[in-house]
């Protein structure tokens, strides 16, 4: 728990951003929350209001504070709708950390954010003996999906998800640095947890492409978290140390760009790492703001340096229908949507399809997903309805957050739809040639 002039400080910066909201409610119209609940208390300018007063509130009902604003997928869409340009996520996320420093964090989140996420090499051995032991605790339950369910009473309840892989993709690839080749270009590649431990066969995706293409790897030893598990819920302390210990490991000078596969990392390694690493020396900053500008989504680099382009799919044969979910992190956050289509498109195999309302959320928000499961799933049902009534047989998307929430939704209603990577789609047509 932090001293009171700490938090006064705090305090002080959230005032200032909050006196941009007119309280229009704009907001209403494109919360996935709201629209759920229909509770002006779930709205961005409802938090806002909230957030006028923390100071009494937060002496008042410090738990109610909390709540509520923990029942926010920090999704961007009212940000990226807001007339008055309120940085909406700035505000939620500061507000966060000093609820949290006024608090102080659960018992279980010291132990996953301190003990465990802070401590990169160690996180990574405890998941592996998870790997291995998994089999006792859940069992498959779609091989088309790959989604398993647990085989006992589950904290997690009754939802079907993607179990550790066997081996995470940093066994497969320790470390990686080669010199550029037909490209000229050579760049770093951020793999993110999910894609290290659940899903690693999108980073042995990302590098088949890459190297494909001529294009020089740069991959460090021992690369921790991006940090938003713990940013977001407050944890500022494991958020600047998981920061400090990527940037120790990725010198801008080494590489012409740092891509990501994951929306969520893209967006925090732009926009957080720069901003909202406070404890960050001169130096540490200065890297960490040459980074930020260095970081692409894997698709906006292959479409705006390496030029790849959509095909036209072949008339003959069958085709299959395939449509594409934008990541809020990717669309809203950053704008591109364009890019990982063009992606997609780049495979004649498959024939494109918009969904409809192909950017509303798919309700998984990380941490959001954990303590608000109804919430999240019945949000995460639309998102499955607009797949399902798309008549594709496959939807890509450029997060494997989305990925995981998505196959939830299609595993437990029985439908057999794919889903994959943009990056993975575009991999298979280069097998095909």
């Amino acid at each position: 728990m932090q001293d009171m002039k700490t938090l006064a400080s705090l305090l002080r910066q959230l005032e200032d951003q909050l006196v941009v909201c007119m309280r229009c409610g704009m907001c209403q119209s494109v919360c996935p929350v709201f629209a759920e609940t229909g509770r002006e208390a779930d709205v961005a300018r409802g938090k806002l209001a909230l957030l006028d007063g923390l100071l009494q509130e937060m002496f008042k009902d410090p738990t109610g504070v909390q709540d509520r604003l923990s029942r926010c997928l920090l999704c961007g869409a009212c940000a990226a709708n807001c007339p008055s340009g309120v940085k909406v996520l700035d505000i939620f996320i500061k507000a966060r950390a000093v609820i949290a420093n006024y608090m102080g964090l659960s018992a279980l989140k010291k132990i996953i954010f301190h003990r465990l996420l802070a401590q990169p090499e160690l996180f990574d051995r405890l998941l592996e003996w998870g790997s291995r032991l998994q089999g006792v605790f859940v069992k498959p339950v779609d091989e088309l999906l790959g989604t398993s369910c647990a085989r006992f009473v589950s904290p997690f309840g009754n939802r079907h998800f993607k179990a550790l892989d066997s081996e995470p993709f940093h066994r497969l690839v320790p470390s990686l640095d080669t010199p550029p080749g037909a490209s000229g270009y050579k760049v770093g590649l951020f793999i993110g947890c999910i894609i290290d431990k659940v899903l690693p066969r999108i980073g042995n995706a990302a590098l088949h492409v890459l190297e494909h293409h001529g294009t020089g790897l740069f991959i460090p030893e021992k690369l921790g978290c991006c940090g938003i598990p713990a940013l977001s819920s407050g944890d500022t302390a494991t958020f600047n140390k998981l920061v400090r210990h990527n940037l120790a490991a990725l010198d801008p000078q080494d590489f012409d760009y740092l891509l990501t596969a994951c929306a969520t990392c893209t967006s925090t390694i732009k926009k957080l790492w720069p901003t909202m690493a406070e404890e960050l020396g001169q130096e540490e900053l200065k890297r960490a703001t040459s980074l930020a500008g260095k970081t692409l989504d894997i698709s906006q680099f292959l479409v705006e340096k390496l030029g790849v382009q959509p095909k036209l799919a072949e008339e003959t044969g069958e085709k299959l229908l395939i449509t594409y979910h934008d990541p809020c992190h990717l669309k809203k956050s950053l704008g591109i949507a364009a890019q990982p289509r063009m992606v997609v498109q780049a495979n004649s195999a498959y024939r494109f399809k918009e969904m409809q309302e192909a950017d509303k959320c798919c309700g998984c928000g990380g941490s959001f997903t954990l303590q608000h499961y109804d919430l999240s799933a019945a949000i995460g049902r639309h998102k499955r309805d607009n797949i399902v009534n798309s008549g594709c047989s496959a939807v890509a998307t450029s997060c494997p957050a989305c990925m995981l929430q998505i196959s939830d939704m299609l595993s437990k209603e029985g439908d057999r739809v794919q889903i994959r990577h943009a990056i993975e789609i575009y991999a298979e047509s280069l097998d095909t040639k």
